[in-house]
């Protein structure tokens, strides 16, 4: 059984109003995010140029989802910047996330691509805008993230709830409660020091990915195959990581097995691919932040 995490302490609020442009571009970053996550190709079992394990989804409605959650997630900042961390704000931020899964679903006629997307970069844009920090981002959207949507009524659980409850799994809100340790402690760690070394952005993406995969306990992996399935892609993404990550010759290999794996089975490990376009939100934030402060 999961149990709720201890919350880290109140990260202090901005001192100046956030200017109405930069939640506008908070939210656009968001959704770059995810287009760049999307367009990864190859990742194991994830939908990318080449199709994936989702019947129902492709590069194309992934990408028009992505563009569809823009709005939302820079009104998830808009909305901290200028309300008190409280109930007060977790309703609102639940009432964005309602319109903006619903604006997802037209996009997508009915297709959830983004849903736990939406939760996580909403709350990470809420976080960006009501502290100025990425550190202080994630440990507001910790504590929003522990609190009870009071307008949320019980409903068709999702595949990720089911999962959840099924296996004790922590799912997306448990990461969201931690403060994203998966997207800040090793996904966007792997990120810089992919980079530092001198590969290209494609593989410090790539082997981002994989190192999430190695680790995460991916509820969209438990709902497809069961923990056999997870600890195959686990088990798989880290023997990866361990031989050098997919630029080398013998992680290659490895990568096309699991790969191949993955699609055989339909396996898709959806968390990761939120978690990597979390990691890139915050990647690219401070730029928008460091603009801010300039004016």
């Amino acid at each position: 059984m999961t149990t709720t995490p201890d919350l880290p302490d109140a990260p202090a609020a901005r001192r100046e109003p956030l200017r109405p442009d930069v939640a506008v571009t908070l939210g656009a970053l968001a959704a770059q995010a995810l287009r760049d996550e999307a367009m990864l190709t190859p990742k194991p079992g994830l939908v990318d140029a080449r199709g994936g394990a989702h019947d129902d989804m492709n590069l194309a409605l992934l990408l028009a989802s992505a563009d569809a959650l823009a709005v939302p997630i820079a009104l998830c900042a808009k909305a901290a910047a200028s309300t008190p961390l409280g109930p007060g704000l977790r309703a609102l931020i639940g009432a964005i996330g309602r319109d903006g899964e619903q604006r997802m679903l037209h996009t997508t006629a009915g297709v959830n691509t983004h849903r736990g997307a939406l939760w996580a970069l909403g709350l990470l844009a809420a976080g960006l805008a009501a502290t100025g920090s990425t550190d202080g981002a994630s440990r507001f959207a910790a504590r929003l993230a522990a609190m009870d949507d009071p307008a949320l009524l019980a409903g068709v659980p999702s595949h990720g709830d089911q999962a959840r409850l099924r296996y004790g799994a922590s799912g997306a809100r448990g990461e969201a409660q931690r403060g994203f340790p998966h997207a800040r402690h090793i996904a966007l760690p792997m990120l810089e020091a992919a980079r530092a070394a001198g590969l290209s952005e494609h593989i410090a993406r790539t082997d981002a990915l994989l190192a999430s995969m190695a680790t995460l306990e991916d509820t969209c992996l438990l709902h497809r195959g069961g923990l056999e399935g997870l600890r195959t892609v686990r088990e798989g993404t880290a023997a990866i990581v361990r031989a050098g990550g997919s630029s080398t010759a013998p992680g290659r290999a490895l990568f096309d097995g699991l790969d191949a794996v993955c699609r055989r089975h339909r396996l898709s490990a959806g968390g990761s691919g939120d978690v990597l376009a979390a990691a890139l939100f915050l990647d690219s934030a401070p730029f928008a932040l460091l603009a801010e402060r300039s004016h």
